[in-house]
């Protein structure tokens, strides 16, 4: 096998974000040629040489689990962040929406009991899905926790409150009078809930994804 052909399969063999796994793999490219160099100034032809090195690094499923791991830990800190960062935000935005609009729309009385329960719950989920993120970017940048676990129960996480913190919210908003629709504070909270929403569910299947098993190719 050359070092190209073996780049190739270690390549195929990762899964992860792009730009760490592209590093990755061509930090192991380098590796490989450096040491082909030396064994071919020691007399050895190219090919043996590319040969011997390939020996000298290992086979791709010896390897691949330990880059895997790292690329895991890459996309769980990533998704973890975004979750610490982004669901407090939400929450705020959505607080001084509610504070401050227009309170004389019509048709808007005093809210529910069930009303007030729905948004403090709301309120909650999403704070605690925050705060875990922000435990898991901790543990994962400290190398506390199996990176793999940990990034998977993000990704499960997120699948599993996204739709329930959805439902509350298009529950709170069919409470709510039509006119607050076209608030443009509101409105613009909309947009950029949204944005949060398809960005953590996208982190989120690429950590399921990347938290799999390796099967690394010999």
């Amino acid at each position: 096998m050359r070092i190209d052909d073996y780049v190739t399969d270690l390549g195929r063999a990762l899964s992860g974000p792009s730009g760490p796994k592209r590093d990755m793999v061509v930090e192991a490219r380098d590796s490989l040629v450096d040491a082909a160099d030396a064994y071919e100034a020691g007399g050895a032809g190219r090919e043996e040489a590319e040969r011997l090195a390939i020996e000298e690094f290992g086979p791709v499923r010896d390897i691949a689990p330990g880059f895997q791991s790292e690329l895991t830990a890459v996309a769980g800190r990533r998704l973890g962040l975004l979750l610490f960062v982004s669901v407090p935000v939400t929450v705020v935005m959505w607080s001084v929406v509610w504070r401050f609009h227009p309170g004389s729309f019509a048709g808007y009385g005093p809210r529910a009991d069930w009303h007030v329960f729905a948004s403090r719950l709301l309120d909650v989920l999403q704070l605690g899905t925050g705060l875990y993120g922000g435990a898991a970017l901790l543990a994962l940048a400290r190398g506390l926790v199996r990176p793999g676990l940990v990034t998977r129960s993000l990704g499960v996480i997120v699948w599993v409150m996204l739709p329930v913190t959805g439902v509350l919210s298009l529950v709170l908003a069919q409470t709510s009078p039509a006119g607050v629709a076209l608030f443009l504070p509101a409105v613009l909270a909309n947009l950029v809930t949204w944005a949060f929403w398809g960005m953590q569910l996208y982190c989120a299947t690429r950590c399921l994804r990347v938290s799999r098993p390796v099967r690394g190719r010999a």
